[in-house]
C-alpha cells in the first residue's frame, strides 16, 4: 500500500488539512493519507499547543467518516522534540509492505534543507508537495524525489481559530461539527 504521511501540530485541525489530504487520497497514486499527530515541533514553541491526546482526538473525529484517512499516535512514543527522519525510519521498520510518501506544503522546502538529515528523507522517500501562498523560492523545483500536486490553495490559519475561540467568535465551517462540538465541550482553547 502507497501512504502519504501528513505531518502535524493539528492544533487544532481544520478544514483546510481535511482538503489536502483528501485531496492528496484521492488526486494522486496515495492509497491513504495517516496524519502524524507531533507532540512537538522541532521549529515550533509549545505555549499554545494543546495535549497531543486531545489533538489526536479531534483529528479522529475529523476523520471518522472517510476509510482513506487515518491517524497514527507514533511521535508520541518517540523522543521530543519530533525530527521526521526519525518518524520515518520508525513507521517503516513497523509497517514493512508500505511504501511512504511525505506530504508537505511547499511553503517547508524552503527551509527544508535544516530539518535533520533532509538528503536521508530524499534518498529513501518521496515527497508530494501542495502549493501554499506566496512561497519563498526554493532549491526542489525540479528534484526527482519532489511531486508536486495540484491542490486548492487555502489559507486557514489554526493560530486564528484558537484566537477566535478566546473571543468567544464562530468557527463555523473553519472546522467540522464534530471537532467544534468536543472543543466546545472540553472548553479547548478557551
Amino acid at each position: 500500500m502507497k501512504i502519504g504521511l501528513f505531518f502535524g501540530s493539528f492544533n487544532p485541525i481544520h478544514i483546510g488539512h481535511l482538503i489536502i489530504a483528501n485531496t492528496m487520497a484521492c488526486n494522486s497514486d496515495l492509497d491513504q493519507v495517516w496524519f502524524i499527530v507531533s507532540p512537538q515541533n522541532p521549529f515550533k514553541k509549545n505555549k499554545s499547543l494543546l495535549h497531543e491526546f486531545d489533538r489526536y482526538t479531534l483529528v479522529e473525529k475529523a476523520i471518522a467518516d472517510n476509510f482513506k484517512l487515518k491517524v497514527n499516535d507514533v511521535e508520541f512514543h518517540l523522543p521530543k522534540p519530533s525530527y521526521t527522519i526519525d518518524t520515518l525510519a520508525v513507521i517503516s521498520e513497523k509497517n514493512p509492505g508500505h511504501e511512504f510518501i511525505l506530504i508537505m506544503g511547499e511553503d517547508n522546502l524552503v527551509q527544508f534543507e535544516n530539518w535533520k538529515n533532509y538528503e536521508k528523507i530524499l534518498e529513501y522517500y518521496q515527497l508530494y508537495v501542495y502549493p501554499r501562498p506566496e512561497t519563498a523560492e526554493h532549491n526542489f523545483k525540479n528534484h526527482p524525489k519532489v511531486k508536486f500536486i495540484d491542490a486548492p490553495l487555502l489559507d486557514i490559519s489554526a493560530t486564528f481559530i484558537r484566537n477566535s475561540l478566546k473571543e468567544g467568535k464562530s468557527i463555523k465551517y473553519m472546522v467540522t461539527e464534530e471537532v467544534e462540538e468536543y472543543i466546545r465541550w472540553k472548553k479547548l482553547y478557551q
